[in-house]
């Protein structure tokens, strides 16, 4: 496939393509919830079978985020991202004929999944750190990571049309098929780093980030110095907080509207996917605002406090009251507020990443993403635990608003912006 040729500057197309990566991510990421349904109906499952299949993902996104990282940083966010969204896309169009061979073997491919996208991520950060000016930062970072709720979003409403038209198989093609043309646009218009691209102009170079040294990617990293300041432990934990939140929204919403308002399951499903579109909005207005902020003389250690604190404490203070509602309507703006703020945090401690580490930034992404993968796992499991032990949802909107608190003070006394001395000085 020829180049892609357009009048944008050339990190915007970097910036693009990346969302899109990210996009599809999370539409190969949820389509099986929704296609397990007939799945397990057509192969007999067990709930501990179809438990098995939905978690399998995880279980290989946890295991390899920081050797995603460590590979995006010696070999370069461009071979790295490519190389993963081929290899995910591959086991997506696979995914039919693995269910049809074994329950082993589906669990395999799902595994093999969350390996290649637990590189995604990590390899944004680490063009980010290349092709992104300080000036637009933030707003890139939102960007991408809108793909996080809008992929979400079209993965659980496109995979349902197709099942009700189609048939399950044909949504893991269709997605599988989706990602192999991006492979083949990225590979041939996506340089590494601006500086080994004739595309770039003089004008666009002036403002990208200082060329790094030949040899840093080989440099060996300071791992012990990197991981124990206080900075990248406020990341880790506001990090930690603000996924406990949005993994107990994703998975949990729909049985909540079902079971406590009463709704319809398709009028749950459709509750549900609200919340994403003012994830959507917030984030990317939130981007804009913090550059905006940064440009006008606010620091950047003060911007990414703001951010990241105001979004997981309007958050909580949105989820607290859910105890009392009885009504779906207030139920739905209620929600629809913690998830939206929750769009300001994309422009707090993720992005932070960059600010303190930006020569290490795919690893520090790694290992803050391996944090806040745990609420994946161990967070939605408590969950479901207080709603079994007390009979309401209650205890676990007040402790999922607990953990935001904790992880805003956290933030809020620990972060500063400021780029490590390991960085600076080398390894």
């Amino acid at each position: 496939m020829t180049t892609l040729r357009t009048a944008w500057p050339r990190r915007h197309v970097v910036v693009g393509l990346t969302a899109l990566a990210a996009i599809i991510a999370y539409t190969d990421r949820v389509n099986m919830s929704v296609a397990a349904v007939a799945m397990k109906e057509q192969f007999g499952w067990s709930q501990t079978e179809k438990g098995l299949v939905l978690s399998a993902f995880f279980a290989g996104y946890l295991l390899f985020l920081i050797a995603g990282g460590w590979l995006a940083t010696r070999y370069g966010g461009k071979r790295v991202l490519g190389l993963a969204v081929l290899a995910w896309s591959a086991l997506t169009l696979l995914t039919p004929v693995a269910a049809r061979t074994s329950l082993t073997c589906l669990i395999a491919a799902r595994i093999g999944m969350g390996l290649g996208e637990a590189a995604t991520f990590p390899a944004s950060y680490e063009l980010f750190s290349r092709w992104v000016p300080a000036s637009e930062r933030t707003r890139s970072v939102a960007i991408m990571l809108t793909g996080v709720p809008l992929g979400t979003l079209l993965g659980l409403l496109v995979t349902g049309w197709i099942i009700g038209h189609f048939a399950w198989p044909v949504a893991f093609l269709v997605f599988g098929v989706i990602g192999v043309m991006w492979v083949l646009v990225w590979f041939p218009t996506v340089h590494n780093d601006p500086y080994t691209d004739a595309r770039v102009g003089a004008a666009e170079r002036a403002l990208l980030p200082a060329q790094l040294q030949a040899d840093s990617r080989h440099a060996t990293v300071p791992w012990r110095r990197l991981l124990m300041r206080l900075p990248v432990v406020a990341i880790a934990a506001a990090h930690f907080a603000t996924t406990w939140s949005l993994y107990v929204l994703v998975s949990w919403l729909p049985s909540y509207f079902r079971e406590v308002q009463g709704l319809s399951i398709a009028n749950a499903g459709l509750f549900s996917a609200a919340p994403w579109l003012a994830m959507i909005v917030v984030t990317n207005v939130g981007g804009s605002l913090s550059d905006l902020l940064i440009q006008r003389g606010l620091s950047v250690t003060a911007t990414r406090k703001l951010m990241q604190c105001t979004g997981l404490l309007l958050s909580a203070a949105f989820l607290v009251p859910m105890r009392d509602i009885h009504t779906s309507g207030i139920a739905e703006l209620l929600i629809c507020g913690a998830s939206g703020a929750l769009g300001l945090c994309w422009s707090g401690a993720t992005t932070a990443i960059i600010d303190v580490a930006p020569r290490h930034s795919a690893l520090l992404g790694a290992v803050s993403n391996t944090f806040a993968t745990i609420p994946g796992i161990v967070g939605v499991a408590i969950v479901g635990w207080l709603i079994d032990v007390t009979g309401t949802y209650s205890a676990a909107f007040v402790l999922t608003s607990l953990v935001s608190v904790i992880g805003a003070l956290i933030f809020g006394l620990l972060f500063d912006a400021q780029p490590l001395a390991d960085e600076c000085a080398g390894s």
